[in-house]
């Protein structure tokens, strides 16, 4: 069984509640003392950031244009705040990018209390609380400069309370919480249905339907001023994201990349959609196949959860095997992506836990031996065509992608295996009884 019956009856000791906090403060001031640390010595070299196209946003909006209606904007517009806060109340260029590092401080700083939050419903013994919390704060520094330079701590920091809710038995809340994350990035969409399934075994079909009314309740909510002032743009945004080519950091990519280093396998560089990609026929065909496999691994995931035991503990383990799945298997796999797994994957308790933070730093670090440092190189032909990507950063890629998969099956190898035994069974039965 999962919880009490009754939402939010998880007993917190004093005692633990203080060791939390001091943890927490533990590891938010590690945290401030390596963001710090990311700009200095070889972590300030080679920079490539995102600060230009925030500002633009941000500027635009402090002088009263529109999203999505006076300006095309890429990312949902949950997202607005921290590209708009840095820009109120001071001239354009003064100071945005300090306001802007200052913001994601305070979201990391949340995202460790929402991992805290969550090692207190999990019970979590003084050990794992401290993994839980010094991981997300001192793996920035395997994974680089890229995490100081991207906003995707804000989305980060809204999914670790969500999924700290729905542990402490608030579905609703976290739901709701869980909608406003998925509003400002996409990818915590894929832990909607954990949190349904979960819900539904703990207190019934009422309460999961009610975490996903609640979830729809505040995505719309924030979505649909947008929408009736521009739904062209709104529908430009979801077209631009749902079309994009195979990503150079892709796993297909990766893949073609080492076959090109290996084999000489032609492959083609192109930019747009805001980032390098591949294309031509057999990257579209990877991409597209690529799509199928997340869809199908996901779908086998939260079958998987959904029919096997509810508890805390699979709660963490399948919403963190679900994002590393949409990361490891999507399309499009941006450094900044693993940003999203830093609070999830160190919740994961015991030695699969252990195994899978080893691997998420085995991940970062092989990201930042080719970002920024080597990522020019590596898409030279775009640069100076005729030229050939860079061997090294070609390996690195596919070796990082192949750690991610890794990852993948190390917390969600008995679900899929679970959902794969389950539909060779079905397949079995179907056989015998056409046979019949």
């Amino acid at each position: 069984m999962w919880l009490p019956q009754r939402v939010g009856t998880v007993a917190v000791q004093r005692r633990d509640l203080l060791t939390a906090a001091g943890a927490t403060l533990a590891a938010a001031a590690a945290l401030i003392g390596v963001w710090a640390v990311l700009h200095h010595g070889f972590y300030g070299r080679d920079t490539i950031t995102d600060f230009p196209v925030y500002e633009r946003y941000g500027w635009a909006m402090a002088d009263g244009q529109v999203p999505f209606r006076d300006f095309r904007l890429e990312y949902p517009p949950g997202a607005l705040p921290v590209f708009v806060l840095p820009a109120l109340g001071t001239a354009a260029d003064d100071g945005y990018t300090d306001r802007f590092g200052l913001l994601m401080q305070i979201a990391g700083v949340l995202a460790l209390g929402g991992v805290a939050a969550a090692a207190l419903a999990l019970r979590a013994t003084r050990r794992r609380l401290a993994l839980a919390l010094l991981a997300p704060a001192v793996l920035p520094l395997a994974l680089g400069s890229v995490i100081v330079s991207r906003f995707d701590l804000w989305p980060a920091a809204i999914t670790a309370v969500a999924l700290a809710a729905l542990l402490l038995g608030r579905w609703r809340i976290g739901g709701a919480v869980l909608g406003l994350a998925f509003i400002t990035k996409i990818y915590p969409l894929v832990l909607l249905p954990v949190a349904v399934a979960a819900a539904w075994r703990a207190r019934g079909r009422r309460e999961g339907i009610a975490v996903a009314v609640a979830f729809l309740a505040v995505a719309l909510a924030v979505l649909v001023p947008f929408l009736v002032l521009s739904p062209a743009g709104i529908w430009e945004m979801v077209v631009r994201q749902s079309t994009r080519p195979l990503q150079v950091e892709s796993l297909g990519a990766g893949i073609l990349l080492a076959a090109h280093q290996a084999f000489d396998v032609g492959i083609t560089f192109r930019s747009g959609h805001g980032s390098q990609n591949l294309t031509g026929v057999l990257p579209d065909a990877l991409g597209a196949l690529q799509t199928l496999a997340q869809v199908a691994v996901l779908l086998a995931l939260w079958v998987g959860f959904a029919r096997g035991p509810i508890d805390r503990e699979r709660l963490v383990r399948g919403s963190a095997a679900a994002v590393v799945a949409f990361v490891a298997l999507g399309k499009v796999l941006s450094p900044q992506y693993l940003v999203w797994l830093l609070p999830l994957v160190p919740l994961v308790g015991g030695r699969r836990g252990i195994r899978a933070v080893v691997l998420l730093a085995i991940a970062c670090v092989l990201t930042q031996l080719w970002f920024p440092f080597r990522y020019w190189q590596l898409v030279a032909p775009l640069i100076t065509p005729g030229t050939e990507p860079d061997a090294l950063a070609s390996w690195l890629v596919l070796a990082r992608d192949l750690v991610l998969l890794t990852l993948l099956w190390t917390l969600a190898g008995p679900e899929l295996r679970d959902t794969a035994a389950r539909a060779a069974r079905w397949r079995s039965r179907a056989l015998t009884a056409r046979s019949r």
